[in-house]
This record gives C-alpha cells, structure tokens and sequence, in this order.
C-alpha cells in the first residue's frame, strides 16, 4: 500500500516502525527537519519537511495517488483539516488523532464531509485497557476476535495455580474448561509451545478461549481472583480524567491524586463521584496517608516512567492486589518482570497497534486475508484472525495431517458463531474464521501458515 504519514511524534514513529516492515510504500511529513531526516535514514521511506495540512506539501508527497493518510500531529485541529486536504487531493482512506470527545462526537456527524475513516484517541484508548485490566483482576492481558466470541488472554502463573508442572498434553485430559495455550514468555524467551511442553512459575502464558468460558477456566486453573473494589489513580492526565470517569460510573471507589492544584480542582468539579486529592503521588507518605493499603488496584499515570516504575513498586510492596503502570519508553520493557510490573500500558503501543490492524484490514480488501491483527510479547508474536473463504486443500483435513511452519499455532477456530477449541482431529472448514498465533512477521493469507 502506498501510506502516507503526517506527524513524527512518538505515536508517529510507533507507528511507522510498525507499518515498515511490510512492503508499504511510506512518505512521512513534518515540520521538523531533524525527524524526518533521521527517519529517511532509519527507515526505508520518503520525507517531506513541511506543514502537513497545506496542499502544497501533500501534493509534494503524491497524496492523490495515497492508499492511506494517517494524520498524527499535536493539534486535533490541524489533523481534521490535513485529513479534509488529503480526502480533497483524492486519498482512499484517512486516520485522524482526535483527542477532544467533543470534536469526536462531531467528526461521527460529518465523516463523509470531514473524510475521516478512522479516528484514534491515544489516551481514551489507553483507559479503556486500563479498564478491560481491572475488571479482569486475574488477566494481565486480553484481545477479542470475531466480535467478542473469542478471546486471547494473558495470565502469569502464580505459586497458587494448579498449572504448575503439568505438561500441556496433560492439562488437555485434566481441564474440564478447554483453552489452548499458544505462547510462553520465560524469562526473556518466547516459546510457541508443543504438548511435552511444561509450565512452570512465572511463566506469561497466552491463551485462546471462549469468551463466554474464560472465568470457568480461570476458577479451574485457581487463577481466579475477587473483583476490585477500591482504585488508586496517580496522575489527572487525559487518561487518568477518563479512567476515573468510567470507573466512577460502574460504582469504584476512585481515589485520583494530582499534583497541580488548579487542575485538581478543575477535577473536582467535573468528576463528583471521584475523590480527587492534590497532593505528589509519588511521596510514599502521602500514599500511606491517602490509604495504599486498602487498595485493591493502583494506576500510576504520571508522566515520567521512572515515577510510575517506583510507585507501582511501592504499591506492590503494600500489598495490592493488581498495579497497572504507564511505560512510554520501549527500552524499560526489559527490567519490567524482574521489578515485578506484570501490567504495563504505553499509548503509543496501543494506538500503533490499532492503527497497524486498520492497515491489514485495509490490505484484505486488496489481496490480504487477515481481519483482525494483534502484537503480542513486546511485537514477538503475532496473532491473526483469517478468513477461509477461498477453497484450498488444508480444508477438511484434520490439523494432526497438516505440516504447519515451525513458531506457528492455529489458536481457534469460529464457525457458525460457534469458537471452537481445536484439537489433533479437528479441521478447517470453508467459511471458517481461523486465529493462528506466530513468531513469524507478514503473513496476509491462511496459506502462509502451511509448509
């Protein structure tokens, strides 16, 4: 696909590390000369120094002849009229970062005039994981395919569950519940596993399953955990504003602790059901004060990694149940574990993500086949929901006489509305919805998994 990029901030550059590697022809626009020209050299992609909304500098950029213009600048207001220009010189599709709720309920109203096709909010985003996270205590992650039917879930193997030491052929005799575990994070390795592969503490295990099972399994596995009543939100950024805001309205009991006085008043005001304290929440007094202890999950939100490294580690020496920590910097993921942070959430990952999966999608319409995409494990594997809508000869023959490539898995199969857990004797069906999990990059059709 021809793409063009307008924006070369962290989201911007998340998001072109992610699209590069997948045979796109990219142009990326800033006004910084310094950004684009470290990305030209970085990046095999075209660069343009300008005003990404003036039609001079998208015609430079052959906007007319675009797939795709995804508009990620600063200014909510510069990214609608870049996306007007764009959709005047004739591109096919746009992606817009509005971060103004209220310029969003607009753009629904006037999208066809407005040409936007997708609009992204890093920071609305973000609170609705953080949310997904809290009302899945046990979950550390989780993604939905086929509209929800299935789930791919992330869980650490805590001393108490009664995985430990079984192998996974075992676990499918042993399990009333069934799931299919595709991928192990160990240490600073990731296995795609095969049946004598055995689980040990600490493992990260992801696994699909049937949404409407997913609690029976993690009762099964006593993985399961109380829900969480009290919250501790550090930091009133967009984020923060809107995660209490949610939660308050599924009755939590929110405590957001903010350190500018006048915005934690304007907080007051404006979110009546939440506790709003202006005090540093990174002073272990005044989080011992404010009730650390009581808490059942901590959201630290601040804008400096280390700060929100520090405090989450703070809550967890205090005890509470689920911590969820804001990480912006890729290279902190590594000492991530080792410090104990099992939940971490970097807006600019998120939105990459759904960016890149709007991308493939976009692709399916011109040659691809993958309707839904996933990155797991720090992008180490990949997760894809294909469809199998063309006959080919792997259909109707049991998975157990197929030869998939080595690192792949086929993680669930939907049909009929039906999620079926598949097993040596099950096959693919026309019509079929198919979720394979790999270590392998740009796979776009179902037949890329057999050798």
């Amino acid at each position: 696909m021809n793409i063009v990029i307008i924006g070369l901030g962290t989201t911007g550059r998340a998001v072109l590390k992610e699209l590069s590697g997948h045979d796109h022809t990219i142009t990326v626009i800033d006004d910084d000369k310094d950004k684009v020209e470290s990305l030209i050299e970085k990046y095999d992609v075209f660069g343009i120094v300008g005003n990404g909304a003036c039609m001079d500098i998208q015609a430079e950029a052959k906007m007319k002849d675009a797939d795709l213009a995804i508009v990620l600048t600063r200014s909510d207001e510069l990214n609608i009229l870049a996306c007007l220009v764009a959709k005047r010189l004739g591109v096919k599709n746009t992606v817009a970062r509005v971060r103004n709720t209220d310029y969003r309920k607009q753009i629904v109203a006037m999208r066809d005039y407005l040409g936007i096709s997708m609009i992204v909010n890093p920071e609305l985003e973000t609170a609705n994981e953080i949310f997904s996270l809290i009302s899945l205590p046990s979950v550390a992650q989780i993604e939905h395919f086929a509209k929800g039917k299935a789930s791919l879930v992330e869980v650490v193997v805590t001393p108490e569950c009664n995985l430990i030491g079984e192998s996974l052929i075992s676990l499918g005799r042993k399990l009333n519940t069934k799931v299919l575990i595709c991928a192990v994070e160990r240490g600073d390795k990731v296995v795609i596993p095969s049946g004598n592969f055995t689980i040990e503490q600490g493992d990260k295990i992801h696994f699909t399953a049937d949404a409407k099972t997913l609690g029976e399994f993690l009762a099964e596995v006593n993985l399961m955990r109380s829900p969480l009543k009290n919250v501790m939100i550090i930091g009133g950024s967009r984020i923060g504003f809107y995660l209490a805001d949610q939660l308050a309205k599924k009755k939590y009991k929110v405590k957001l602790v903010e350190h500018n006085k006048a915005h934690a008043e304007v907080l007051a005001d404006t979110l009546s059901k939440v506790t709003v304290v202006h005090g540093n929440g990174t002073r272990h007094d005044l989080l011992l004060e404010e009730g650390i202890m009581a808490m059942d999950a901590f959201v630290a939100l601040t804008d400096i990694d280390e700060e929100n490294i520090i405090v989450s580690m703070f809550a967890n020496k205090h005890n509470v149940k689920k911590t969820i920590t804001q990480i912006k910097s890729d290279d902190l993921y590594g000492m991530l574990d080792e410090l104990g942070i099992h939940n971490n959430v970097s807006p600019k990952n998120i939105v990459a993500s759904r960016i890149l999966s709007y991308t493939r999608a976009l692709a399916n319409t011109r040659g691809s086949n993958v309707l839904t995409l996933y990155k797991l494990v720090n992008n180490q594997v990949e997760a894809l929901e294909f469809s199998a809508k063309t006959r080919e000869g792997f259909l109707d023959v049991p998975l157990k006489d197929l030869k998939l490539k080595d690192n792949c898995l086929i993680g669930c199969i939907i049909r009929n509305n039906e999620v079926i857990i598949p097993g040596g004797n099950s096959s693919i069906q026309l019509g079929d919805n198919v979720i394979v999990v790999t270590t392998h990059k740009n796979f776009d059709d179902l037949t890329d998994v057999f050798c």
